[in-house]
């Protein structure tokens, strides 16, 4: 079995602006340790909200750094400088639009202000990328809602087969006839 390699990209502008902590990086990580038990390596990056670099990073680690699932989090907003779902769509092959439809349905169990979000996902090449949220308690309740479909999709693309802590979250794999 190969070790799976997952993007795990936190697009913010703070990140250049001195010191930072990234802590929806981290986040995602934590949330994926405690769901993965197969191995897996992060490709971690901490990019400025510029469409251009957000472009560049997803390709870059979809194409050379042959991650199967890329994860972003920041740049979802309604504000001028919230880019990632454009950056996004310009580099995918085909849209995943259920994604960000359970996502927001899930954040409005807990804030109103969920209808503002424009998290996404899509599919580039051997890859899945999705779009979250950047509040780190934001990024849990999102993963548990779309994670349980995610190692199905990865199959499906021929990628490396996930395996959970099913304690922690179920994956959905249709049984075989």
């Amino acid at each position: 079995m190969s070790k799976a390699k997952i993007g795990i990209v936190t697009v913010s502008d703070r990140a250049s602006a001195g010191v930072y902590e990234d802590l929806s990086g981290k986040a995602i990580i934590e949330v994926l340790n405690a769901y993965l038990t197969s191995e897996w390596e992060p490709v971690y990056k901490v990019i400025p909200d510029e469409r251009d670099v957000i472009e560049a990073t997803l390709i870059d680690l979809a194409d050379n750094q042959d991650c199967c699932l890329i994860v972003t989090t920041g740049g979802t907003g309604p504000a001028k400088r919230d880019v990632t779902p454009e950056a996004t769509e310009a580099v995918c092959d085909r849209m995943m639009p259920g994604f960000g439809e359970l996502m927001r349905t899930e954040s409005l169990k807990f804030v109103p202000t969920a209808i503002l979000s424009r998290q996404t996902a899509g599919l580039r090449a051997n890859s899945l990328i999705v779009n979250l949220p950047g509040k780190p308690k934001s990024i849990r309740e999102c993963l548990d809602a779309v994670f349980p479909a995610i190692p199905y999709c990865i199959d499906l693309m021929d990628g490396p087969f996930l395996v959970c802590d099913e304690a922690v979250i179920k994956p959905f794999r249709p049984k075989a006839k």
